[in-house]
This record gives structure tokens, C-alpha cells and sequence, in this order.
């Protein structure tokens, strides 16, 4: 399926029945990687599965995570969702803080997984490799992750929805950061995964529903 929200056009997969339920992909990805956990959740939700900006079957537009968010906000409030629950992972984790904190009244449930608020949350070595990818073969994708997000600790105390933030032991978002955005966020809930790294409990992964589903309970 698709549409125009904020002037872009989006593609989206949807499935299911119940309350809405939205999952937001990573960088360079698209909404393929959810289909793991699509297929539990449309057993109880409204399950749409967005292809973001840039990515997919979306239209390419200026890759900014404002952006990003805003296209979310337009789609939700277009299709007539009311406080859907919202799941991101990596650079989609990143936007649903951003969508939360610009519009504290919008979503039902947050969970993020993987995401950073300032460039400086991804661990040294990462960005030093992003950085030499860059040089090499400039990409737009690698320069959001160089320049953004820059979301501050006022941005993120004007979180109200209930929140879980989950990062791998492994995760090339260190424990700290992680620790630090969960702190931040009024009554938000760290869980950390030990053993999985950025994406291994998340892309095409059985482990990731069973983590939402315990959250949700």
C-alpha cells in the first residue's frame, strides 16, 4: 500500500486486526525485516509496517530525522490512528524519540531499540568507520548518522508515554547511553539483552515479539 503524508510518498504494508501498532525499520532498511514479528503481532493488532523516507518502496526525499518523524505524525493522524503503539529499531527507534518527545500526546506505547540520541551515543569505532565510509563513497544515509540526532536531556524529559528502551550487551550503542536515554524518559523501562548485538534479536528474529509481547503484559 501507499500514500502521501507530509507531501511524501510512503509505502506501507498492513495487517491484521485491533489496536494500531506501528514499526519503524533502521537505516538502509526496509519494513521486510519485521516479518518475524509481524506475524505474531497482526494476531492482536493493527500491525502497519512502514517502508520510511528514502528507503524501500518510499520516495526519496532530504534524509533529516524531523523529517522523518513528521511523515510518521502525518500518517497517523491521516489514517485516523488513535494512540497507536510504536515500534523502532536503530535509526526507527530514533525517530519514535523524537515523535514522542515533539508530540507527547500522539502515541500509546513507545518501544526503542538501538537508538542513540546524539551521534556521540554510537560507540567511537563505529562512527570512525562510518566517517571512512563516507570519505570514500559519500552517502546521505551515513551522513544523518554522522550529523544526527541531537535530541537533548529537556527533549527527552518531555516524554509522557509509557517507554521501554532495549539495547543488546553487544549493541554498538553503549549500555551507558542506553542507560542514560532510559533515565531521562519519566517511568520509562531498560531492558538490556545480553549476548545480542545492534540487530540480532530484531531483524527477521523469533526473540523480538516475545520481549514486546512481556512488555505489553
Amino acid at each position: 500500500m501507499e500514500g502521501i503524508f507530509s507531501g511524501i510518498k510512503l509505502n506501507y504494508e498492513r495487517y491484521g486486526q485491533g489496536e494500531p501498532f506501528i514499526l519503524l525499520h533502521g537505516n538502509g532498511e526496509d519494513n521486510s525485516i519485521f516479518t518475524e514479528l509481524i506475524s505474531e503481532l497482526k494476531n492482536d493488532y493493527t500491525v502497519y509496517a512502514i517502508d520510511s523516507r528514502c528507503h524501500g518502496k518510499s520516495q526519496s526525499a532530504p534524509l533529516h530525522y524531523d523529517l522523518m518523524a513528521e511523515d510518521v505524525k502525518c500518517f497517523i493522524e491521516d489514517l485516523g490512528l488513535n494512540k497507536p503503539n510504536l515500534y523502532g529499531f536503530s535509526d526507527g527507534g530514533i525517530v519514535g524519540i523524537v515523535l514522542a518527545a515533539k508530540y507527547p500526546n500522539l502515541l500509546g506505547t513507545l518501544v526503542s531499540s538501538g537508538a542513540n540520541v546524539t551521534p556521540k551515543g554510537l560507540k567511537w569505532y563505529v562512527r570512525a568507520f562510518f566517517k571512512v565510509q563516507n570519505l570514500f563513497k559519500p552517502s546521505p544515509f551515513l551522513e544523518l548518522m554522522l550529523k544526527e540526532p541531537n535530541l537533548t536531556e529537556s527533549d527527552l524529559n518531555a516524554i509522557t508515554v509509557p517507554t521501554l528502551i532495549l539495547c543488546g550487551s553487544a549493541d554498538m550503542v553503549p549500555y551507558k547511553h542506553s542507560e542514560y536515554i532510559a533515565r531521562s524518559i519519566p517511568n520509562a523501562t531498560l531492558k538490556v539483552l545480553k549476548g545480542e548485538n545492534h540487530g540480532s534479536y530484531v531483524i527477521n528474529s523469533p526473540k523480538l515479539y516475545p520481549i514486546i509481547k512481556s512488555y505489553f503484559k
